[in-house]
This record gives structure tokens, sequence and C-alpha cells, in this order.
């Protein structure tokens, strides 16, 4: 290694320190949350992402306007459609989010978002950032919310995710120090984890939650995990009727498969990566990736989305239509409610587990043999229909 390759890789983590200090400052300005349920008027962006990401969100976009007609009809709610987040205009800009397509998103305080195909090693498609991840960072949605219900074995599962720091912050940014080194780095903030803590304890204080599960690996990442635990612990101080414990990811991973131990789990909060993962496996509890819906929440704005990606595969092979909305449709319950439209949400969740796992009348494959996703989609809403 020469002088010159250290100096070049300290100028670039110099930039980082820079630029990470300068988004603290911002999150401390920041005011209060916006109550989308008090707005005059709500607009709701539907950006379909790519590969069948367009497919699944026209489809749970669709359901979410036959839900609340009424509201469309007296203007009080709005649905803009936003094209251009392919991964095709993302690579001939060689951003992950076009400036114009950001711009659009800026206007709609709340998102339908679809999949969207990220880069990676081997890919033909150069080294653009994650575009959910610089949505995530745009809008500062530094909340991912995951629920995961399996009533039958006991499992009630809320997952808080900070989703603007972590391993993911500058996950794009790393440096190549010489062609045998290369080094990534890992962002804990005061204001950035005070800020999660505050809204999982909160959430499990306004829900009857008894507990909450501080998920990190400091034993080891000693720095940014230990200012993870220690930040969220002093929080949890402020909920005295809350029990705090804290888990390492690794024994967290084995402990969500053991039936004698999961059910103790009510609700977790961990740093961005290691909740990426282990709400992965989560899933797989009620169905997989298919079945669950994800929220990112911020003080201005909210996203909402499938986990799973954008099946690029399916649509090579031209069975898009038969892609599974299921994963937005619970995307758009957790919508419904965070836009104060509580029963309409209810409504949803409760016509989504008829369709998906009491009758079955329809079931989704992927291929000719099942259901194409509009398929699915009216018999959510014939079921809406019946429901009182």
């Amino acid at each position: 290694m020469t002088e010159i390759q250290i100096q070049e890789a300290l100028a670039k983590f110099e930039a980082l320190i820079r630029e990470q200090d300068a988004r603290s400052e911002e999150i401390k300005k920041q005011g209060d949350f916006v109550d989308f349920a008090n707005l005059e008027k709500l607009t709701i962006g539907v950006c379909g992402g790519d590969g069948i990401g367009p497919i699944i969100t026209n489809e749970a976009a669709r359901v979410l306007a036959f839900l609340l007609k009424d509201d469309v009809d007296a203007g009080k709610i709005e649905f803009r459609t936003i094209d251009g987040l392919t991964i095709e205009n993302r690579v001939a800009v060689n951003k992950a989010i076009p400036d114009d397509v950001l711009e659009e998103l800026k206007k709609c305080p709340v998102i339908l978002k679809g999949p969207t195909t990220t880069p990676q090693a081997g890919d033909p498609w150069p080294n653009i950032e994650s575009a959910n991840v610089a949505m995530r960072k745009a809008l500062d949605l530094f909340c991912n919310l995951r629920p995961v219900k399996v009533p039958e074995e006991g499992i009630d599962w809320t997952f808080f995710r900070e989703n603007t720091e972590g391993a993911y912050a500058v996950g794009s940014k790393g440096i190549n120090v010489t062609d045998d080194l290369a080094m990534d780095f890992v962002v804990t903030t005061t204001e950035g984890t005070q800020r999660i803590a505050r809204l999982a304890y909160d959430y499990a204080r306004r829900n009857g939650k008894n507990r909450v599960s501080i998920i990190q690996k400091a034993n080891v990442i000693k720095t940014t995990d230990g200012k993870f635990l220690n930040l969220c612990k002093e929080v949890g101080k402020e909920y005295p009727e809350i029990t705090t414990d804290e888990w390492y990811i690794d024994i967290t991973t084995a402990k969500l498969i053991d039936k004698k131990r999961r059910t103790d789990f009510k609700v977790f909060v961990l740093p961005n990566l290691y909740g990426d993962i282990i709400t992965d496996e989560a899933a797989e509890f009620q169905g997989g990736v298919g079945t669950a819906g994800s929220a990112n929440i911020g003080k201005k704005y909210a996203m909402f989305e499938a986990i799973h990606g954008s099946a690029p595969r399916m649509m090579r092979e031209g069975r898009g239509q038969y892609a599974d909305p299921c994963s937005m449709l619970r995307a758009a319950v957790m919508l419904l409610s965070h836009i104060g439209k509580q029963a309409e949400a209810d409504k949803l969740e409760r016509a989504l587990d008829i369709c998906m796992y009491e009758e079955k009348k329809l079931h989704i494959t992927g291929r000719a043999d099942g259901a194409t996703c509009e398929e699915f989609g009216n018999y959510v809403m014939e079921t809406l229909s019946n429901l009182k």
C-alpha cells in the first residue's frame, strides 16, 4: 500500500464523516410528525418501480381506490401515478432516483411503492445506490415498520428497523483502498437511534405491548452497535411499565424458531442490516415475504411497499400478470391505518385473511395454473363488498 493510496482513502473517509455529521444536524432541526388524517386533501403517490412492481402496485391502488371511493369522489384523496423509477431510467441518469421522479415523490406525503431492482456484483448495471435506500434518505423515512402475526402459534411481532443509518447509510460509498483491501462503514447517530427507539416504545405503550427487545451485536461491533444498545436502553427507562431486554442478532434468529421462546417477543427495535435480514425470516412464519407488507415512516412522509423484490425472471418469462399482490395489499392495510382510516384498514385485513387463508377460492402460483394478479384483486374486492 502506498502513501498516496492511504491519503486518497482518508480523503474519501473525511467526506463521509462531514456528510453524516451534516445529516445528524438536520435531524435535530425537524419538527413534529404530520397528522395525515387531518390534512384537507391527501395525495397518495402510486410509484410502480420495475419488474412486477407496476403490476402489483396498480392492483393494490385499485383496491385502495375501491375502499376510499367516497373520499376520492369528495376530492379529499387523490391518487397520482409516478412513473420513471425503472432500472433503465435510473441507469440512464446514473442516479438511484432520477431528479424528476424525486420531485414528483416529494409532492406526495404518502406513497405506495412497488419493488425496484438493485444492481449487484455481476449484473450488467452500474453500481448505483438502491432506490429504496435513496428514497428513505431523501424523504427521511427513518422507521421501517413490519408486523408479523400468526395467531394460532401465538406469534404477534412488530419490528422497528432503523432505516437511514447502520450498514446501509453509506453502502454504496465504501472504499477500495487497494486491489487487496476494501472497506465499508457503519453509521450510528444519537438522534437517529433515539427517534427509532422512542417510536418503538410509544407503539408498545399505545398498543398494550409489555416487552421491547433491543437487537444488536454489541459484544463484537462495540462502537456503533454498543451506542445503539445504550441509547435504546436509556429511552426504555422512560417507559417503566414496559420490560426491556437485549438480544444479539445471531441468537435472535435462532430463538424465532424456538416454539418455547418465540412467543415472548413482542416489539423489536434494531439497526438497519439486522432488521432487513430478520424480518424476511419472520415473514416466513406467516407464509413468506409475499404475505407481508412494509411501512417506511418519517415525520413528513410515509412510504408503503412489498418486502420482496422486483422478480425480473417472472417478467423475462412472460409471467408478470400472475404476480402475487398480497404483500402490496398488506402494505395497503398499513397505509390505511397510517392516514387515519382504521375501519377500512381492519376491513381490508379481514378480507385478506379470508382470501389468503380461510376460503382460498383462488390460488396464486406465479404461473398460468394459478390466478392472475387482477383476478385476485377482484376476489378481494368481492370479499370486501360482502363484509358487514
